[in-house]
């Protein structure tokens, strides 16, 4: 059981915002520290928490400071040295990782546990929105905004399922105790934590590892990955590559047009026709088949799986067109890829939707570390931009790596033309640049910007009119 007093430190992050939800839903009283004020505290404190910005200790409300059974939960991006975290520690409240409450959370219910260094938040939403719909329901904790919701968190109590987004950093998600696990890709990140390629790949192992007895593993083909699921775990493979079909799952005729993807779904026992992942972008195919697999062996029917997907409006800041281009002006999509193979995808997939066009990318860095350690992977994906603008690194969590910045990166770019700038100059150079595609893509916080760019879109919209 959830205690009666649950305090968040880092409570603005999106992975644990669902959890201060599920709290508050679930009749705790809430309370927490983040940073900076945001649109997601600010929805957090209309729900009912308890949220400040200053890690002054004086500003724990009183009933959970004199509590000793306070439940303190934490995000490894707060540093050892915050003032509330020390003060619960100095008190006795042993404060615990967000990933240990998700923990709980699975031992309690029948969880599919989504994990991968790219795919797993638009995955584990695609699962939540087929079972949603259904008799079955779930609770369930994104790493995203689900559209069709407009939360990270779906919550029904009746449900026996929960979807989780397992978050390797920190090695978060050996906490879980998945019944469905779905490993969507291996790309090496966060060596900050792991070192090396090979301690990241162990970690993916070892997750496989704690999956239930009579559990499944869902991999996709290709990984590098060595699984070590007990011998009472069965394991299926599934690709959404035409051509595939060797995988358990894959995907068969796939099909582009009129700003659409259909394909039709195939598994063991299973053909599913006019299938649509909802947001019409290649890698939501690959997405949508390891969703379809986890839905049904949860039990959904083909019709919930097919209703589920196409009326899927995506996870926000994944692929999210805010201007699709049909009245003239241009295209505007937001991305959150943040690794060289997500960049590719992103840049590849508006290729195929549409087709002919100039694209300009914005990225924004995110890490010195992981620009340090992928900095000619990244220039090599960008360089299939038509023009790159990029801003200074965003820190996030880390100090400054000398020699580590964003021309690092801008540098080995092969685009026609690309232009390096400050943070606070952007909004003018968009301004002053004719596009017809504009990308914003990275796990900065360049999606604060887009309101703004939306306007200067309009605006220049509104001048060629009336020139």
């Amino acid at each position: 059981m959830i205690p009666k007093h649950v305090y968040f430190i880092g409570a603005g992050g999106i992975g644990m915002a669902n959890l201060v939800r599920y709290c508050l839903q679930t009749g705790s009283e809430v309370a927490g520290y983040d940073r900076t004020p945001s649109q997601l505290t600010d929805s957090l404190r209309q729900e009912g928490a308890d949220i400040v910005f200053d890690d002054d200790p004086n500003l724990i409300p009183a009933d959970f400071a004199g509590d000793p059974d306070t439940l303190v939960v934490y995000t490894p991006a707060v540093p050892d040295d915050n003032r509330i975290l020390r003060y619960f520690r100095d008190k006795g409240n042993e404060p615990i990782k967000r990933a240990a409450l998700l923990g709980r959370i699975t031992r309690r219910s029948d969880a599919i546990c989504v994990a991968g260094s790219h795919g797993k938040t638009t995955t584990s939403s695609m699962i939540a929105n087929i079972l949603r719909g259904t008799e079955l329901g779930c609770n369930a904790f994104l790493g995203g905004i689900l559209r069709n919701t407009g939360s990270n968190l779906v919550l029904d109590p009746g449900s026996r399922w929960s979807v989780i987004e397992a978050d390797e950093y920190d090695r978060s998600f050996h906490h879980l105790s998945p019944y469905i696990a779905v490993v969507t890709s291996t790309d090496p990140d966060h060596l900050d934590i792991y070192g090396n390629e090979e301690n990241y790949l162990e970690s993916f192992a070892h997750f496989t590892e704690l999956i239930r007895p009579g559990g499944t593993l869902i991999v996709h083909t290709g990984l590098k990955l060595h699984p070590r699921p007990g011998e009472d775990v069965r394991v299926m493979t599934y690709s959404g590559k035409a051509g595939c079909g060797d995988a358990d799952w894959h995907a068969e005729d796939v099909r582009y047009g009129d700003g659409d993807v259909t394909f039709t779904l195939v598994g063991p026992g299973v053909r599913i026709e006019n299938v649509s992942p909802g947001v019409p972008v290649e890698i939501n195919i690959d997405n949508a088949v390891a969703a379809a697999a986890a839905a049904h062996l949860a039990g959904a029917s083909d019709d919930d799986i097919r209703n589920g997907l196409s009326s899927f409006k995506g996870a926000r800041r994944r692929f999210e067109i805010w201007r699709d281009g049909k009245d003239g002006s241009p295209v505007l999509i937001d991305d959150y890829a943040h690794s060289p193979n997500e960049v590719k995808a992103s840049i590849e997939s508006v290729r195929k939707l549409f087709p002919g066009r100039e694209v300009t990318v914005v990225f924004q860095p995110h890490l010195y570390t992981r620009t340090r350690d992928f900095a000619s992977q990244f220039a090599e994906a960008l360089s299939g931009a038509d023009r790159v603008i990029m801003p200074e690194i965003y820190p996030a969590r880390e100090l400054p790596i000398p020699g580590v910045d964003s021309n690092l990166i801008l540098r080995e770019v092969k685009s026609p033309s690309k232009t390096l700038c400050e943070r606070k100059d952007l909004l003018d150079i968009i301004k002053n640049s004719n596009f017809e595609i504009l990308m914003t893509l990275g796990a900065a916080d360049l999606d604060r910007m887009l309101p703004e760019i939306c306007h200067i879109i309009a605006e220049k919209k509104a001048e060629k009119e009336n020139a």
